[in-house]
Formats: C-alpha cells, structure tokens, sequence
C-alpha cells in the first residue's frame, strides 16, 4: 500500500504490507484500499520507497489526509471514481478445441451431427470417417458457427430424418429451442422456439408431429408440435410432485410400445420454499408416450445396482427396445431391457481403456447401419459401437477433433476464480 507524507510540503511514498492480502491502490497524498468487507486488516512492514509521485494520476477529490487508519472506515464509492482499463491480459487459459456435448445420427445423409459446447458451434462429419492414429484431427464436412446461430452452451440434438433439419437446445443463456434446416452451413439464423430456462434434451415423434423437449428445473417435460416456433406453447406438459421427476436430463422414445423414458439426476427442491431440497437416486422414469400433467410413472428404474451416476442422454434400440443410457460421471455406457423396474443391473456396460470414453455426454442409435454412437466431453471425440458390445471393447471407429490422448480442460461456464498462492494453482469452480 502506498500513503502520502506532506511533512515537508511534499508527498512521499511508503509501501504498507497488510496481512489480509486486500490490493490497495495510492493516489497521491490520500491512502485508498480496496479489499474484502470481512476481517480487518494488519499493518505489517512499512518502507520508504523512492519519489515516484509523477507516475501518480490525483484524483480530483484527492487531500492531505495521511491518517492509514481512517481508510478502514466505511466509505461511499461513486460510478465516477471507476477506471475502465483496457489492456491485453499477461497469459490466457482456454480450450481451443471442441468439448462435444452431444451427437445425433442421419443415417439418410450418412452424416454424424455433434454439439460443440466450447466452441459454440454443431460440426457434421461423414458417418463413416474414422480419424487415423497419427492424424492431429478430422476436418468436418460441414460447420454451423457464429453469432447468428444463437449457438450458446447447447446440446440435446435432434435429426429430423424426412427433412434432414438439426433441433439442438440452449441449456443456460439463450432460454430456446433452435432448428436448421438441412444442410446449412455458417453464420446461419435458425427458426426458433422460445422456451423456459435450463433445456437439456429433445426427441422428435414424426408420427404424431411432436417435439418433447426435457427441463432440468423445475423438472417438466414439455410436447411441442414439431412446427412450433416463437412464442409458441407446448400441446403437453408432464410435471409435479408424482411424476417423480428430479432433475430432468436425458429423453427416449419407444414408438412402437408408445413409451417415454426419462432420466433425472435426483436433486430436488421446491422453487417456492428457498432453501429446502433433497436428493434422490438418480433414475430413469417410465411414462406413456400420451402422459400429460402430474402422472405416476409406469415404472421406475434406480437403485445402486444401476450403477446410474449422472446419466445424461439417452436412446432406445427400436428393434430390441433396449435403452442406451451415456453415464458422464460413471464413465460408461449402461444398457437396461425396457422392461426393467426397480434395482436393475445393466445388461452390458461399456467402459475401460480401450473404449476411449471420457466423460460420455451424448449417445444416439443408429438402427439402419446398427451402431451406437456416443459423444465425449472429456476428449474431442465421437465414436460408433456395436449394439452387442460390452465391457472393455474398442469402438468401430473414432471421430476425434483434438491430438490424440488430449484431454478437454472441459471449462464449462467458470463464474469465479481463486490463486492458491502455496500450490501456485488457480482454483476454477465450472
């Protein structure tokens, strides 16, 4: 810190260490410190530094107070006391490459379609490229980028097969529901739907024309007529306290048994009494594909035989029924009969080293070509498996868009930051 010593007429400097480690800022004549508003501080080691007042802009309301206590006191901060400074930061810490948050699959087009999350964009791949070993990347064929996209930490895509349009979700900022037509490329505006905040998935019923849409909170899954667009309501809505709905995440559909299955995450709290929540088993719920309003789940797969720890998307093989389930914090791909109910074990658990699975996101089946594609969070990859894989297995083929062995700093939405000064480390809560 830096005080003013009008002794002799004239300003001098001192440097004051305080303890709490508060910055504080000279201006000639006058102490001022900026810090916490918790503690208090402690005068530690004071030092008479050269005369460099010049390189000192005072302020207007600058005086000869020199009293280093009277600057702990309480005091009034105008808008115009702010400097706005503008200069290039010393070092920046980033990820410059895709962290993919979710896939869909076109089998029509033989295109593989991934949500960017990082990078705020879609890339589409040929279905069949298959990043070799000593290549950095695969270059996409095609890439949906740019601030007319209103591509803003998406996921949950959808494909419309008939149309070839991309559905993909905001799931924090831009609160809605956008569509490409087939495609596109650039800098392109969507149609678009605008919805409550916290999306996460979608799926298309091109039978009956509707579009579910899940919310994580409060937990709703909403039915929008597949042509929906603006200020638009949905036809549906699945919500309240006995749809056992926590958190709402991933969305299959069985449409040949009529089926919804749901997955939710646990947390639960009501937004009308602050402050009280609880946290359930994580689960993948059962509802009528025609359910609508405060429903019971037909039946409800959970339980620590589920091995389900934050399960995020969801598909259903439609000549089995089976649900494919991509457990980002688990760190595997859970298979479950579509009958389950209650405490099931997964019938196949895709997970190990030679998978190449770190933190699965997004997963989506391909029933024409009969593969399971799953995308990574944690590495810049996509990859195809096969529907009887389990266990340890090597996928069919990788889509990578980063060196291999590279993993994703997977920076999501950092709100704050800390220094550890003893670990030299910087602490990000994302």
């Amino acid at each position: 810190m830096l005080i003013g010593d009008n002794r002799r007429g004239k300003a001098l400097l001192a440097a004051v260490t305080v303890a709490t480690g508060v910055i504080c800022f000279f201006t000639a004549g006058r102490a001022v410190m900026r810090g916490p508003s918790q503690g208090s501080a402690r005068l530690v080691k004071m030092e008479a530094l050269p005369d460099v007042l010049d390189t000192c802009e005072r302020p207007d309301h600058a005086t000869t107070e020199t009293s280093l206590f009277a600057e702990f006191q309480p005091a009034t901060v105008h808008a115009d006391d702010t400097v706005d400074v503008t200069r290039p930061p010393v070092r920046v810490i980033k990820d410059s490459y895709p962290i993919y948050s979710s896939v869909a699959v076109d089998p029509v087009r033989d295109e593989i379609i991934l949500e960017d999350t990082n990078l705020f964009g879609i890339k589409i791949f040929n279905r069949t490229d298959n990043t070799p070993a000593r290549s950095e990347s695969t270059t996409p064929k095609r890439v949906i980028q740019g601030k007319d996209t209103h591509i803003e930490y998406n996921n949950g895509l959808t494909v419309d097969l008939k149309s070839g349009e991309i559905y993909s979700v905001a799931m924090d900022t831009e609160d809605n529901v956008i569509i490409f037509p087939g495609g596109q490329s650039g800098n392109v505006s969507p149609r678009i739907l605008k919805t409550p905040h916290r999306l996460f998935a979608t799926a298309l019923d091109d039978v009956t024309g509707e579009l579910y849409v899940t919310l994580q909170y409060p937990p709703k899954v909403y039915v929008y007529a597949k042509g929906a667009v603006g200020q638009d309501k949905p036809i549906r809505t699945i919500e309240g306290p006995h749809t056992y709905l926590h958190d709402t995440h991933g969305i299959a559909v069985d449409f040949k048994k009529k089926l919804m299955y749901v997955g939710s995450w646990g947390n639960s709290s009501d937004p009308n009494t602050p402050g009280m929540g609880k946290i359930y088993p994580p689960s993948i719920n059962v509802y009528p594909l025609d359910a609508s309003g405060d429903v019971t789940p037909l039946r409800v797969i959970t339980g620590p035989k589920t091995l389900l720890d934050w399960p995020g998307g969801m598909t259903l093989d439609p000549e089995t029924g089976y649900v494919w389930v991509s457990n980002d914090v688990g760190g595997n791909i859970l298979v479950f009969k579509g009958t389950e109910d209650g405490d099931a074990a997964p019938t196949q658990i895709i997970q190990g080293a030679r998978t190449g699975l770190n933190h699965p996101a997004g997963i989506a089946f391909d029933a024409k070509n009969r593969e399971v594609w799953v995308s990574n969070m944690g590495n810049s990859t996509a990859s195809a498996f096969s529907p009887t894989a389990d266990g340890d297995v090597a996928p069919i083929r990788t889509i990578r868009s980063a060196p291999a062995g590279r993993k994703s700093i997977k920076f999501g939405k950092p709100q704050a930051v800390a220094f550890d000064s003893k670990r030299d480390l910087y602490l990000v809560p994302n």
